[in-house]
Parts: structure tokens; C-alpha cells; sequence
């Protein structure tokens, strides 16, 4: 896939090919679109800087997403945001076809999660990004995150336990406060 007479263009196809599940990763992981759009651009410098090393026998995609799991956990730790998803990629999804209570309630429950997720440990959290939200494989999570597929699997098992286990709290707090 990548002709090495003509870097320029190889590179554009892979920007164009990759860019968006990079993109919807990072505004995943990192909730801000702002953020997002600076750490998509440092992944795909990241990309042209180290693609003399990526091994041809592996997939690119995976490799692609490694590197972006990396710059998010990199702006994680420098920024030590206080509020993963603040601006989320689920807040931008409206529905049209239901009325204002129900417009309400959705988004009262996307919060909800929103804030149980931010509050998970960042290896949970990029696990559940990729499972549950990008739908990676197993097989894809462990080479992105570059473990095993059983730790994928005990990680991902964790973090939904630890994720009902929050939102179970949550919705009780609700219950609680309407009253």
C-alpha cells in the first residue's frame, strides 16, 4: 500500500483512508472537539515521522490507532483533564423524531454515562472507547493497545462491571434527588 516513489500521495490516501476513526477515537477519548482536532494532526505527524518503521506485515489501521492511543494517553496525562467528554461526540447526535421529554430524558442519560465513563481508569476507558463505542475486535484492541486478547477481554469485562456498577449509583442519586 505504500509506494515509496510517491510518499506524498501515499500518505494522502492514508489521511484520507484513516482520518476519521482517528478522529472519532480521540473525540471519544477525549471529549472536546478542540482537542480531537489538534491530536488527529499529531497522530498523523506521529504517522509520517515513524512510517520507515512500521512493520509491512502488520495492519495499518491498527498501527495507525496504537499511535493515536498514545498521543490521547500523552494529552491525558500533560492537560490531567477534569472533565473527559464534556463536549462529547454524543452530544452532538440529536434526535428530531422525539419530543421534548424524551430529547431531555436521552440527554439526561448520555450525561450520565458520559460522566461514569470519565470516571473510569484511562486503561478502562480505552477499552470501552474501543470495544463498545468503535467496535474494534478483540484481536484489533490488543494490537492497538499492545497486550494480549485475554487482557482486552478481563479489561473490557472490568470496565463494564465497573461502568454498571457507577451508573447503578448514578441513576439511584436521580431517584433519590427527585423525590
Amino acid at each position: 500500500m505504500i509506494d515509496l516513489d510517491n510518499l506524498e500521495d501515499s500518505i494522502s490516501r492514508i489521511y484520507d483512508h484513516y482520518y476519521l476513526d482517528v478522529y472519532r477515537f480521540l473525540i471519544c477519548f477525549s471529549g472536546n472537539q478542540s482537542d480531537a482536532e489538534d491530536m488527529t494532526q499529531e497522530v498523523f505527524i506521529r504517522v509520517l515521522h515513524n512510517l520507515g518503521s512500521f512493520n509491512s506485515d502488520g495492519n495499518l489501521k491498527t498501527w495507525i490507532i496504537s499511535i493515536a492511543k498514545h498521543v490521547a494517553v500523552d494529552n491525558y496525562r500533560k492537560k490531567r483533564f477534569y472533565a473527559i467528554f464534556k463536549d462529547s461526540f454524543f452530544n452532538q447526535v440529536k434526535s428530531t423524531e422525539k419530543g421534548p421529554n424524551d430529547i431531555y430524558e436521552q440527554n439526561e442519560m448520555r450525561n450520565v454515562l458520559h460522566e461514569a465513563i470519565s470516571n473510569l481508569k484511562p486503561n478502562y476507558r480505552t477499552v470501552v472507547i474501543l470495544r463498545g463505542i468503535n467496535e474494534f475486535s478483540i484481536k484489533e484492541s490488543a494490537q492497538i493497545l499492545g497486550c494480549s486478547e485475554s487482557k482486552v477481554k478481563v479489561n473490557y469485562h472490568r470496565a463494564l462491571k465497573d461502568l454498571k456498577k457507577k451508573l447503578f449509583f448514578e441513576f439511584e442519586e436521580v431517584i433519590r434527588n427527585a423525590k
